[in-house]
């Protein structure tokens, strides 16, 4: 049984993202905890409490009961923050031990600055981290990509399947993963639209990694 830590940004990510490689790693016995960096309320809408407790129901949805608060601001996390950052989700790291990381590609696979700036200090820590031995990045696949819009200033290419070191098939916890996604209500238009371009492709979920 390992350890896994899932550092995100934002209550969703962790089932939008790599919600069927996490329930998997639940089925396989393995101690799971996520780490949300922001409170999820970008628009100052009172939506604080509502996405944490999305959160708390998509975890169990996905076998985790081990879920951490950060409450950073969402959309704010940016070069005056990344001490502070850094600071809060080391202690929380120190205090698991754990053996692997999920985050984001740190491209922040849409693009998203939160998500950048969450990997880009996952990174920064890594080697302050000897207890870590993997760090597993969630990738947009380039077929997926090609789905989606620009709806960011800033939104990366998708990664080829030649380019990922783990493709992960979650075919067999696929309806697990729906499931979770749904139980974020308050972001039903962004699950719909997640959907509708993940349900054409292989149900796998693909990332690059970082070993040692």
């Amino acid at each position: 049984m390992a350890t896994i830590a899932c550092v995100f940004a934002h209550p969703d990510d962790e089932a939008f993202g790599p919600g069927g490689t996490i329930a998997k790693l639940v089925k396989d016995k393995n101690e799971i905890h996520i780490i949300c960096c922001t409170d999820g309320d970008h628009q100052k809408t009172g939506l604080k409490d509502v996405r944490n407790k999305e959160l708390l129901d998509s975890a169990r949805i996905l076998g985790v009961t081990n879920v951490t608060f950060l409450e950073f601001v969402d959309g704010e996390l940016s070069n005056n923050k990344y001490s502070h950052l850094a600071k809060s989700i080391k202690s929380e790291l120190d205090k698991l031990h754990p053996n692997t990381i999920i985050t984001f590609d740190p491209n922040g696979v849409s693009g998203h600055l939160d998500h950048i700036t969450v990997t880009s200090i996952v990174n920064y820590l890594f080697p302050q981290l000897p207890y870590v031995k993997k760090i597993m990045y969630y990738c947009l696949k380039d077929v997926e990509r090609a789905q989606i819009s620009d709806y960011f200033v800033y939104m990366p290419d998708g990664r080829k399947r030649t380019e990922v070191n783990e493709i992960v098939d979650i075919s067999s916890v696929w309806d697990v993963k729906v499931s979770a996604m749904h139980a974020h209500v308050s972001q039903k238009s962004d699950c719909d639209w997640i959907l509708n371009i993940l349900s054409q492709f292989p149900k796998e979920e693909w990332f690059l990694v970082r070993s040692r």
